[in-house]
């Protein structure tokens, strides 16, 4: 297809918050999804903008206008960002706008990515993390519910991820409950690297572990339908004990050991968890595998309903089913309803928070 270069620059002021929009190189402009990234500024964007511009997430042949959001302080930073997209030449990219105002970010968005939210800093208790996620998640949402397409994809990464992904779609009831879901995707990813490690198998042979529940210590790493080169787990690694506490132990500490090497959360992990979880989502998953999504439930496996919890499912098209069935034992059931409590004492916690603002 015939390959064009704009060069036009376009500014708008909305009180405290500024919009800026780059048209570059691109070609293909048949078919143009808007892809938002909010939180852009930070570290695990970083990573995974070149992964969106280079076509490893929506696919070789799909152009993308990129939308980068973040706080009115931030903006030097993602004024460079764009200008790093500039210099990478990215055939697929269109245009890339930056701001502040979720407004115009999120206007007719196709996919968002929400990376933004604020972290838990020394002193801060877990109500006062809710309350203050809770109020950007309240924003956005209702900046979704206004301006995006209703047909609008949508995965939250910032923590506490379940309950911000539930508060989000509470105030964009126009975007279905299964157009959300949140990131539990690099707990199945480690879930999977700790078995390879243990059993010597490659990473690709380990199939079918399930991360259930909410992306916290509760989190649980279950094996008893997964399978190494198509044997069960159970059969390769014939030690309970591990299988039902270092390995759950491991997973769920991960993130905690990560942070006290490198003195910041997983970056580069993280990234990779989010392309992963996407292009299974958009582009399905291997017949006879699936993986593990935190998505809005119905009440399988007797979770209760209208909380964002994480569940094996298989993708395909663009939409995700949760494979149900599955024979739960005893012991599973247990750690089941525990993360269960966790996220229908967060739910309850942070709309009363939500409540008391209003």
């Amino acid at each position: 297809s015939e390959m064009c270069i704009r060069d036009r620059y376009q500014r708008r002021v909305h009180g405290g918050t500024r919009t800026e929009k780059y048209s570059i190189l691109f070609f293909n402009m048949e078919s143009v999804i808007r892809v938002c990234i909010t939180g852009a500024a930070g570290q695990i964007a970083y990573n995974l903008i070149p992964m969106v511009c280079g076509g490893e997430i929506f696919g070789t042949e799909q152009t993308i206008e990129l939308s980068l959001l973040d706080l009115p302080t931030m903006e030097d930073v993602l004024r460079g960002i764009a200008m790093e997209i500039e210099d990478g030449a990215y055939p697929l990219i269109k245009s890339v706008q930056i701001g502040s105002d979720p407004k115009e970010m999120f206007r007719d968005v196709d996919f968002a990515i929400f990376l933004g939210g604020s972290p838990r800093k020394p002193g801060m208790e877990r109500r006062d993390l809710l309350q203050v996620n809770g109020q950007i998640f309240e924003e956005q949402g209702k900046a979704l519910e206004e301006v995006a397409k209703p047909e609008a994809k949508i995965i939250v990464v910032a923590n506490p991820v379940n309950t911000n992904c539930l508060i989000l779609s509470m105030h964009a009831p126009k975007i279905p409950k299964e157009n959300f879901t949140c990131l539990t995707r690099l707990d199945f990813n480690r879930a999977r690297a700790q078995i390879a490690l243990k059993t010597g198998a490659n990473v690709r042979d380990v199939k079918n572990i399930i991360i259930w529940g909410n992306h916290s210590m509760t989190q649980y790493p279950d094996v008893n339908h997964g399978t190494v080169k198509g044997v069960p787990i159970k059969e390769v690694i014939k030690d309970e004990r591990y299988l039902r506490e270092e390995f759950v132990t491991k997973v769920q500490k991960r993130g905690g050991e990560v942070l006290t090497h490198r003195k910041i959360s997983s970056v580069m992990s993280a990234a990779q968890a989010i392309k992963d979880h996407i292009k299974n989502w958009l582009h399905g998953t291997p017949e006879h595998e699936f993986v593990s999504m935190g998505v809005y439930s119905e009440g399988w496996y007797s979770v209760p309903k209208d909380i964002f919890f994480s569940f094996p499912v298989k993708c395909r098209n663009g939409t995700f089913e949760v494979v149900t069935g599955l024979k739960i034992d005893e012991f599973s059931e247990s750690k089941i309803r525990n993360t269960a409590d966790e996220l229908i004492a967060e739910k309850e916690e942070a709309l009363g928070l939500e409540g008391n603002n209003e």
